[in-house]
């Protein structure tokens, strides 16, 4: 298709990671597959995990001027991230592909539901890590790294959830 519609889906994709702090790699295997019209979908998840790393990026630094990234929270879910992330991948090259995608679906299913199902409170905006949190942070982090390797998806939109439930952060701190 055109570089306008590719331009559009690229930046619809942007916009959605900068608001809501993820579902980039959800939304953009399908534009690139159905909208723009990338044929083979290895190349469209290819493609995707590019331009929702780079999108990602962008949004990172606009959240840093903010002052509104929490770094040390931050730096555990990573770290705890990128292992579980490890193991995911490893686990989830085992599985066979309908499968995985009806697993996947269901995973989509319940975080809906829990982010439907709303909090019990508005979140600290002035959170700070201690070794409760960071315990907690790594947990979740780690689960949130073994499904996005598992299901070899970015995993923005589980992320954004487990930040607030690992730390009790305020949405804003945790997009």
């Amino acid at each position: 298709m055109s570089a306008l519609v590719t331009f559009a889906s690229g930046s619809l994709v942007g916009f959605a990671l900068g608001l809501l702090g993820g579902g980039g790699s959800i939304l953009a295997v399908p534009l690139l597959v159905y909208v723009v019209g990338v044929k083979d979908a290895h190349v469209a998840i290819g493609t995707s995990a590019l331009a929702v790393s780079a999108n990602a990026f962008a949004n990172l630094v606009a959240h840093a001027r903010a002052g509104t990234v929490k770094w040390p929270c931050a730096a555990v879910f990573a770290l705890a991230g990128v292992l579980g992330a490890a193991l995911g991948a490893f686990l989830g090259q085992r599985v066979n592909g309908q499968h995985l995608l009806f697993l996947f679906g269901l995973m989509m299913l319940m975080v809906a539901g829990a982010m439907f199902g709303g909090r019990a409170a508005a979140g600290d905006p002035d959170v700070r890590i201690n070794p409760a949190i960071a315990v907690r942070l790594a947990g979740t982090g780690s689960v949130v790294g073994f499904l996005s390797g598992f299901f070899g998806i970015g995993g923005g939109f589980l992320i954004v959830p487990a930040i607030m439930l690992g730390s009790g952060m305020a949405t804003l701190n945790a997009v």
